[in-house]
């Protein structure tokens, strides 16, 4: 079964790259062949093969020999590992058909984000939509919304103060999935991390000169981090601060 989950998430990630490209250029990820951006050549089934074909191909394009983005082997074997992690935590249940999806969702935000620096509204609402859906058959109705306009709430009060210097109007929507997600407290844990995360990176890019105070930096990557981790460890963390406390 892990050596199926690993296939599929090879699978899947060749087709959010697919997600990824297709979006940013305004076309269907549902119909047409897939193709090289650069010559335009339709690729062929032994092409397509997830990270197989990249390294057989020595990271060129078979048709006009320019290079293959890293992107497309990392993304698949990114998705392979997580979702391999996902079914070894929850087990072949309908959790982890719930949890494969959105990790799907929150893969093509990371790289969306990090490449383009914008957040699309169709897969936010896609998560937002799947993880309410969830959450009235199988949480705690109540408090989970709370902490999803909470956590919403939190991020436009930042957007608002700093007329959208500080981050994104997408980051306030992404803030209410991951609200969704997470529930109370975790969604505490995911948030404090994410800026955690941020503010590492964002100080290494700085030390280092590759970036400026006024540089623009994806956040989405950070806070989708800090939501990994706390989806599958917040309840620890939170008895370990606890802890700490008393």
């Amino acid at each position: 079964m892990i050596i199926f989950i690993f296939v599929l998430g090879l699978i899947v990630g060749s087709f959010l790259n697919c997600v990824i490209l297709r979006t940013y250029k305004g076309e269907s990820f549902i119909v047409g062949r897939s193709y090289c951006p650069k010559c335009k050549h339709d690729l062929k089934p032994w092409d397509l093969i997830p990270v197989l074909s990249y390294l057989i191909l020595r990271g060129k394009c078979r048709y006009c020999g320019n290079k293959i983005s890293s992107q497309y082997p990392l993304v698949e074997l990114s998705t392979a590992i997580i979702f391999s992690f996902v079914y070894l935590q929850v087990g072949l249940t309908s959790e982890m058909i719930y949890l494969l999806a959105i990790m799907a969702i929150f893969i093509v935000i990371f790289v969306y984000d990090l490449k383009y620096y914008i957040i699309p509204d169709k897969f936010v609402f896609s998560g937002i939509i799947l993880s309410a859906i969830w959450v009235f058959l199988t949480g705690d109705i109540l408090i989970t919304f709370a902490s999803a306009i909470g956590a919403s709430l939190f991020f436009f009060l930042i957007w608002f103060f700093s007329k959208g210097l500080a981050m994104g109007f997408g980051d306030v929507k992404l803030a209410f999935l991951i609200g969704l997600l997470l529930g109370w407290p975790n969604v505490i844990v995911g948030l404090f991390l994410g800026f955690f995360f941020g503010a590492i990176i964002g100080t290494i890019s700085l030390l280092i000169n590759q970036k400026n105070l006024k540089s623009e930096i994806p956040f989405a990557p950070f806070l989708l981090s800090g939501t990994f981790v706390a989806l599958f460890w917040g309840d620890k963390i939170v008895q370990w601060y606890l802890s700490l406390i008393k």
